[in-house]
């Protein structure tokens, strides 16, 4: 087994109806030009019939290409691992999470749980304790600002060497992602900005992802 990063790929925050077709189709593409292990959809709150059709869109696309889909949704109030399940995907993403325990118990069946948002050690190790699948580190917030690669890198380099669950570190841009790679973490996630409108960049991360500590 190779222990390179494997690619996951971040939508956008706040995807709703009238940016899923473009999406979608963005999404196939980029799947089409690199191995995608997975795939962490950020949707804009909407009502739980909704959300599912949305799901259901994505889904599609992440089981034609081997993808895991995990699905997250801030501000959104009903049970989002119900819509996660209804519309076939691989589990749940949540920010800053205060009821993991909870949510561990109702993820049953190989369903997936990670978790991001969490810059301290110590709320990362009870997060780790919870039962989560992967840590997240990084990613932009909500109003579109990077957090500071410096310390993305540290915390995931931190994490990487010692603890067992996975990590996504998460590249805000091109020029993150070797560093990230080398630190051991078992997944390098790109933000939309970095593949969206630039499938090639699936491939040309794929290629860094192989040997991150080429030039």
């Amino acid at each position: 087994m190779s222990n390179n990063a494997r690619l996951a790929l971040l939508g956008p925050h706040g995807l709703d109806a009238a940016d899923l077709d473009g999406f979608v189709a963005a999404l196939k593409a980029a799947c089409e030009a690199g191995d995608v292990a997975a795939i962490i959809l950020r949707l804009a709150a909407a009502d739980e019939r909704a959300l599912v059709g949305r799901v259901k869109q994505v889904a599609a696309v992440a089981q034609e290409h081997g993808a895991a889909l995990v699905v997250a949704c801030p501000g959104f109030v009903g049970d989002l691992a119900a819509v996660a399940i209804r519309g076939g995907a691989d589990g749940i993403h949540v920010d800053k999470p205060r009821d993991l325990k909870d949510l561990r118990g109702r993820l049953k069946e190989g369903r997936i749980l990670g978790a991001g948002g969490l810059e301290s050690k110590h709320a990362a190790m009870e997060a780790g304790e919870a039962g989560i699948d992967y840590l997240m580190v990084g990613g932009l917030y909500p109003d579109g600002i990077a957090p500071d690669p410096e310390g993305v890198l540290a915390r995931t380099s931190w994490w990487a060497e010692i603890f067992e669950t996975p990590c996504i570190a998460v590249a805000a841009a091109a020029e993150e992602i070797a560093p990230l790679a080398a630190t051991g973490a078992e997944f390098v996630g790109l933000e939309s900005g970095i593949w969206l409108q630039d499938a090639g960049a699936v491939e040309r991360t794929r290629r860094t992802l192989q040997d991150p500590g080429a030039r």
